[in-house]
């Protein structure tokens, strides 16, 4: 399994990062289109088709809208304004589950929450690549997700006692997510008196640095409230080693929109 995954790794890694940072424009969008729609073809499983023609047209139905949000900038602060939204309802759903599953909408609601989770993803990136230092703010996204995820991971190793959503992923603690957060706002400080910021812009830029790192956790915690009720190990096996597309990317699909509309609101883009 270790080598399996180191392998996939090395094949993805070039690939991820070229596309990342040296496409722009239509090239960096379809790019990023072709990774959504797959993700949307393992979702369409998640939501409850099994018939792979299904599941396809689902993940066709999701790359036709991306082509008319691309051909559509306007609608860009409503995706951002509904993926918002969609993510706090998200947490109340996860805190309340199973309970509260049956609130999802049955097959229909489930398909539409797919769209609440990748459309944004998709609108928050192509953002993100069209403003000023634009890899940089890639960069910083990343950086706050995998810091969060790193820190996690070792303080929930060494602290984890309290259960933080037993029902959905009993192997998070709420240790590793203090562990986590911490991490995640170490860095955002180190980069900001590296780069002179005042108190005020430091301060903002904490409290923003948190509210991405939470909202990605609730990204992690939402596509395994789904593959438990569905009663998936990984969205897919499309990554040896890795699982699937989602199984990579939820804590980002969670935090993208976030960090592209809090910048947007502190006045850093245009929509």
């Amino acid at each position: 399994m270790l080598k399996q995954r180191i392998i996939t790794a090395l094949v993805l890694l070039p690939i991820a990062l070229g596309g990342f940072f040296l496409l722009d424009g239509l090239a960096f969008a379809l790019f990023i289109g072709a990774v959504v729609s797959l993700g949307a073809w393992e979702w369409a499983r998640l939501a409850g088709f099994e018939s792979q023609g299904l599941r396809v047209a689902y993940a066709a139905v999701v790359a036709l809208l991306l082509a008319v949000l691309y051909l559509l900038p306007g609608l860009a602060p409503l995706i951002l304004a509904l993926a918002v939204l969609w993510w706090v309802a998200a947490t109340w759903l996860v805190l309340g589950y199973p309970d509260r599953s049956r609130y999802w909408g049955g097959l229909p609601g489930r398909l539409l929450i797919g769209l609440l989770i990748l459309l944004p993803a998709w609108q928050g990136l192509v953002l993100l690549k069209q403003w000023p230092q634009a890899n940089g703010l890639i960069i910083a996204v990343m950086l706050l997700v995998w810091g969060a995820d790193i820190g996690a991971y070792f303080s929930g190793k060494a602290f984890g006692k309290r259960k933080l959503a037993p029902r959905v992923s009993p192997g998070k603690s709420w240790e590793g997510f203090y562990g986590g957060l911490a991490a995640s706002l170490l860095i955002t400080l180190l980069v900001g008196l590296q780069q002179g910021w005042s108190v005020g812009s430091l301060v903002l830029a904490l409290l923003g640095a948190a509210l991405v790192v939470m909202v990605s956790v609730v990204g992690d915690l939402t596509e395994s409230m789904f593959k438990r009720q569905s009663g998936i190990k990984d969205s897919s096996n499309l990554l040896p080693g890795h699982g699937g597309v989602l199984d990579r990317i939820d804590s980002l699909t969670a935090a993208i929109p976030l960090f592209a509309a809090l910048l947007w609101l502190a006045g850093w883009g245009s929509l």
